[in-house]
């Protein structure tokens, strides 16, 4: 690997340096496997609670429906809140770490942790349309710098650690660790160096081991064994991946407008969170499908024989604004769950719209395919998509299918307008800082002229 981060010369060309690097490293994966598991299983334990709530506020009628919504919103407001007072903690995370491996920000103070964490918790579990995998990668990032201090390593290493151990958080998140791996190195870094992938895969593979203590080592979807489509039908799934590209880049064009309204907007940051959790809620409160990160609605399409259409359409659609619509409030989530969801659901309708196209193969083939399809046009990174839900689903018959339908994503996105959606936040980020570094310089001038 190149000397990066402006180290003057490689900083393991010593031995001893090298071993205490091995071992920071081994350290962090140890706390991210503890923390990033504890992460999950409080968040599965906030969606028990939301459906304990939910039921009651169905028992309850129209009042149970107020009291749901203001709950939603307290825990939205809670959720920002805590992004406000530490603003690397906003959104998603992942954009934050492709910009300290980049070199246009710096590490982030150790405070991005607990907002990460409890901020997560609340955002997420309020049943906001956010994923776990990205304050979860943050959270990963976070303590590998910490620990790299502790360790008292200088600025490269910690930033080396920063940028490859965040991907054990991913791992950890979905029980996915050559998923987590490869998401570190074709989306994080874009390097496949010996020193990157070595650090990034025995963090990946301690973190996960570490986090069965906390949590269940099993599949985040359960998906009955699937029938390898014949070859001869292997070309619709190119067709379905051309078309996912649209809806990806559709989606991923909305999550930036959502944004840019919400930074314009005179509405003040808490009273717009508390607006979208009072819609999520309501939202919920007509079915749970239509909130929350996106498993419950992603494993339901899996598991039905033949959805009705029009209800597919009618969750497709909700889902695909309630998602952006989450990401708006800042909070901190992720966009990972939420995309899966909106794939699997995908799958399923396009299977019912061509009928006559698909033959035998079975809904829960598109669901399982869309996913890795929508991953790959709205991230831009297909290997990730497809060893990530090959790891969620164990459904190794559908590798092909999910190869073909990603490579035709991947092609039709590199052909339509926009970038991949990391890389639209990264650079909204930056500007962010900038617009608040140029704001501040004026306020300091206004000071010394009064």
């Amino acid at each position: 690997m190149a000397v990066k981060f402006g180290a003057s010369s490689d900083p393991f060309a010593s031995r001893r340096q090298l071993v205490v690097f091995t071992a920071a490293a081994i350290c962090a994966a140890i706390g991210i496997g503890l923390v990033g598991g504890a992460f999950r299983w409080a968040l599965e334990w906030a969606q028990r609670r939301l459906g304990t709530g939910l039921a009651l506020a169905r028992d309850m009628g129209p009042l149970g429906l107020g009291a749901l919504c203001a709950a939603v919103a307290l825990l939205a407001m809670a959720g920002r809140a805590l992004a406000m007072a530490t603003p690397r903690a906003s959104g998603s995370g992942i954009q934050d770490v492709k910009a300290v491996w980049l070199e246009e920000e710096e590490l982030p103070g150790r405070a991005v942790l607990p907002a990460r964490f409890v901020g997560g918790i609340a955002a997420i579990g309020s049943g906001l349309v956010l994923g776990r995998e990205g304050p979860s990668v943050h959270i990963g990032a976070t303590i590998g710098a910490e620990v790299g201090r502790w360790f008292r390593l200088g600025e490269y290493e910690r930033k080396l650690l920063y940028t490859t151990v965040g991907g054990a958080g991913l791992a950890v998140a979905f029980n996915a660790p050559i998923g987590g791996a490869l998401f570190t190195i074709e989306e994080i870094t874009r390097s496949f160096r010996a020193r990157v992938v070595l650090i990034t895969l025995v963090s990946t593979c301690i973190a996960v081991a570490t986090s069965h203590y906390l949590i269940a080592d099993e599949a985040v979807f359960q998906v009955a064994r699937q029938v390898t489509p014949d070859p001869v039908q292997l070309w619709v799934f190119i067709l379905f991946g051309g078309l996912t590209a649209l809806l990806g880049m559709g989606y991923n064009w909305l999550n930036m407008a959502l944004l840019r309204f919400a930074d314009r907007t005179r509405i003040p940051s808490l009273a717009w969170a508390a607006i979208v959790g009072a819609i999520v809620g309501a939202l919920l409160y007509t079915d749970p499908l239509y909130g929350g990160g996106g498993e419950a609605a992603a494993q339901w399409v899996i598991d039905v024989p033949a959805p009705a259409l029009g209800g597919l359409l009618l969750l497709m659609a909700v889902r695909f604004v309630a998602g952006p619509l989450s990401y708006s409030t800042r909070a901190p989530g992720g966009l990972f769950a939420p995309t899966l969801a909106v794939g699997a659901v995908w799958g399923v309708v396009f299977h019912a719209v061509a009928a006559p196209l698909v033959g035998g193969i079975s809904p829960a083939t598109f669901a399982v395919v869309g996913m890795a399809a929508l991953f790959t046009a709205t991230v831009g990174s297909p290997l990730t998509g497809i060893v990530l839900i090959l790891e969620m689903t164990a459904a190794t018959s559908l590798t092909t299918p999910m190869f073909l339908a990603a490579a035709a994503a991947m092609f039709a996105a590199t052909l339509l307008p926009g970038r991949p959606i990391y890389e639209s936040l990264r650079r909204r980020m930056l500007q962010q800082n900038a617009l608040w570094v140029e704001a501040s310089r004026g306020r300091r001038r206004t000071r010394r002229t009064t």
